[in-house]
């Protein structure tokens, strides 16, 4: 065969060839650094927030709250930030669903309305590598930023959480802590991505993306979380304090009598007038033949349900992403 017989090599043929990962990774940050400075810029004037009035209030622990039912530890520590702390917390349970709704609903959702992904999938990207470029590196850089941000929290409320004023279970404090923060922010952006992709329009897709986290996340503080382990049994009226009750109920003669809420435990202390006697309802019950029980969730048990919580949304986060790439490459043409 002369060189005259020999099938000429297309010349594109080099532009076909697959991009490097490395560069991969380099154009993501330039596409989405907008974003992720967003993500840095909120958790930033947190963290700088926390930072500051975390000083001030270990300080006032130090000085005012030993011990931590003194009167001045009431004025000068309670007093001065029970009220921040638990703004501070409400607030910062909004943080994953804004990371998933504005930097995870986006990503791909753009692409698809606008139709720039076609022209990525020229350039030697290819569908599921062009989408895990994206996913993974902004998936990592959101969980890390989600992790150190939990440390600094947990060591602003730590004073709190010395006095007795918070317990470690509190269903606005749990999931603001350590593995359990940054997995939900991370199931919170996986929930975007996989939002975004399936609607392929960004406002809807922002709009599924915190209707979906918040069913998600009451549902693990309502129901959930209590069963990660199950609960203890006790008949004792006095409990840690940082014990989780999950159930209390009274029985009477070994059978269900009736639980402790509602409108016959009302009309039992009403009965044997527990209200006008020194002794507690639970106390003066027990006077009368009825036994207190509880189940409940002992404080040791923290960082086994975090570790837990954490476990779940790592593998649902893992889960979504590879649905999300799925999509791309069967229904993204």
């Amino acid at each position: 065969m002369t060189a005259l017989t020999t099938p000429a090599r297309p010349k594109h043929d080099a532009g076909l060839q697959p991009v490097p990962w490395r560069r991969m990774a380099w154009v993501t940050w330039r596409q989405h650094r907008a974003t992720l400075a967003g993500v840095a810029a909120l958790l930033g004037v947190l963290a700088v927030y926390l930072w500051l009035t975390g000083l001030q209030i270990h300080h006032a622990y130090a000085t005012s709250c030993h011990p931590a039912s003194s009167l001045a530890c009431n004025i000068n520590f309670t007093g001065r930030y029970a009220v921040s702390v638990n703004v501070a917390r409400v607030l910062l349970q909004a943080v994953p669903a804004l990371i998933g709704a504005f930097a995870g609903a986006p990503l791909l959702a753009r692409e698809m309305e606008t139709g720039t992904f076609r022209f990525a999938w020229t350039q030697g990207f290819g569908r599921w590598r062009w989408t895990l470029a994206k996913l993974v590196l902004l998936a990592v850089v959101v969980a890390a930023a989600a992790g150190a941000f939990s440390v600094l929290f947990s060591w602003y409320l730590s004073p709190f959480s010395a006095a007795g004023y918070s317990i470690p279970f509190a269903t606005d404090v749990f999931d603001l802590r350590e593995v359990a923060f940054t997995g939900w922010t991370l199931a919170a952006f996986a929930i975007g991505a996989l939002a975004g992709m399936l609607i392929r329009r960004v406002v809807p897709a922002i709009a599924a993306t915190l209707a979906v986290y918040a069913g998600l996340a009451l549902a693990t503080a309502l129901w959930l979380r209590q069963h990660y382990m199950t609960p203890l049994l006790t008949t004792k009226l006095s409990l840690p304090a940082s014990a989780w009750i999950v159930n209390q109920w009274y029985t009477k003669g070994g059978k269900f009598a009736f639980g402790a809420r509602g409108s016959q435990i009302i009309n039992a202390i009403q009965h044997y007038s527990c209200n006008s006697s020194n002794l507690s309802p639970a106390q003066c019950l027990t006077q009368h033949g009825y036994t207190w029980w509880a189940s409940y969730q002992p404080g040791s048990r923290f960082w086994p349900f975090q570790w837990i919580e954490g476990g779940w949304l790592l593998a649902l986060s893992v889960l979504l992403i590879a649905a999300t790439v799925w999509l791309v490459r069967h229904r993204a043409a």
